[in-house]
């Protein structure tokens, strides 16, 4: 587990490799997600290995956490690693870093019973509690910095274009 000052090194590296080579940076992450059974799912990206479900009253086997937790852990994990990354580039103490991410929802806009509503979320919300013997202004620059600065944040944020394409594999299995 890399500390304080290493994070430091290794964000200094990354940002001289970015700026001396910006395609060094630029890619395309891919993962894939095939239903194992109901609606149970196994997510593969990379090394890494999930699963996502439903609780059994939502029509899954609870085998894993659903897409929405994935999504808001997704975020405030992104949150709070930035914010460990961006203290130790700006020299700031931390003793502890929580992020605490709400979504409000209405089912009633995925099981399309009011076509008014909205399948997604309408509000999302986080909280941050950061302890650290840093002035205050020092914890909120810092905050401040890593959330302008979050990617996930900022894909939330925005409207991201998305597409999408249908193959139909027939004859054979999907």
């Amino acid at each position: 587990m890399a500390g304080a000052k290493d994070l430091k090194t290794i964000q200094e590296r990354n940002i001289k490799a970015l700026k001396l080579r910006p395609s060094v940076g630029q890619g395309t992450a891919t993962t894939t997600v095939r239903v194992r059974s109901g609606v149970t799912c196994d997510i593969e990206d990379g090394p890494w290995k999930l699963v996502a479900d439903e609780m059994p009253g939502d029509g899954g086997a609870g085998l894993g956490p659903d897409p929405g937790v994935l999504v808001r852990a997704g975020l405030g994990s992104c949150l709070a690693m930035g914010y460990v990354m961006w203290a130790a580039m700006l020299d700031i103490p931390l003793d502890s870093v929580e992020v605490t991410v709400e979504a409000d929802y209405d089912a009633r806009g995925m099981f399309g019973v009011d076509e008014s509503v909205s399948p997604g979320w309408p509000a999302v919300r986080y909280t941050v509690v950061i302890s650290s013997p840093a002035p205050e202004e020092r914890v909120r620059e810092l905050v401040e910095t890593a959330d302008r600065r979050s990617p996930i944040l900022d894909d939330l944020r925005r409207a991201v274009p998305v597409s999408g394409e249908l193959r139909i594999a027939t004859g054979e299995r999907a």
